[in-house]
């Protein structure tokens, strides 16, 4: 379990990820002026995956779950369902057919997700429900991808820096190869983005997304 002291989350980035102050509330207009248009123009999309979603597969259209957000707070995770509703049974049968290493389970051709669901993943439709998270401020636009709290209780100090910053919907993993990348690759691109991240790097990445997801490559 992780215990984190109640700690002003501003102070808690600026002591973990040391940048500029205006840099906070900038990113946060971002955030909200970009997670509300993105609700309201892509708002068809999501009726449509919903329909999808229902008639092709018994069981809820959303998949709610527990993640680890910023400072180690834990936040109600929300996806479109991909997955089968015993995915979470099914997932210690499937352990030993892991193809990633650390603390992650990923698998080409898992037979937990759906038609539909194999589909919404390839380009990271499944994810679009967080634009709520990221209007209400449990997560960015941009940052590490928010892990389970069973994977946080096997991080080590060094990794533990990503919480150090809010989860968000895309960052130099999604846009440098998804799950084709290492855990290790993956972990040194979140500690890249803390390094470097501004503003513009926030801009950047954000622009260079739908390229990436479009071309669906490295996701399953």
């Amino acid at each position: 379990m992780i215990a984190v002291a109640k700690v002003d989350r501003l102070e808690c980035c600026a002591h973990m990820a040391p940048h500029p102050v205006p840099y906070w509330p900038a990113k946060r207009v971002l955030d909200f002026i970009g997670a509300l248009i993105l609700l309201v123009l892509l708002f068809p999309i999501f009726f449509a995956i919903a329909v999808a979603v229902k008639i092709t597969s018994p069981g809820p259209i959303f998949y709610k779950s527990t993640r680890v957000g910023l400072c180690g707070k834990k936040f109600a995770f929300i996806k479109f369902r991909s997955m089968r509703v015993d995915a979470d049974r099914l997932l210690e049968q499937l352990k030993q057919h892991n193809e990633k290493d650390g603390p992650i389970f990923k698998m080409k051709g898992d037979p937990r997700i759906t038609p539909v669901g194999r589909f919404l993943r390839k380009y990271s439709l499944d994810e679009l429900p967080q634009l709520y998270s990221v209007l209400i401020g449990e997560m960015s636009l941009v940052g590490p991808r928010p892990p389970i709290p069973h994977e946080v209780e096997k991080y080590d100090e060094v990794t533990r820096t990503r919480l150090s910053v809010k989860p968000g919907i895309t960052c130099y993993w999604q846009i440098m190869g998804r799950s084709n990348l290492s855990f290790e690759e993956w972990m040194e691109l979140d500690r890249r983005y803390i390094r470097e991240m501004s503003f513009w790097t926030d801009v950047k990445i954000l622009l260079k997304t739908p390229y990436s997801v479009l071309k669906g490559e490295g996701a399953y």
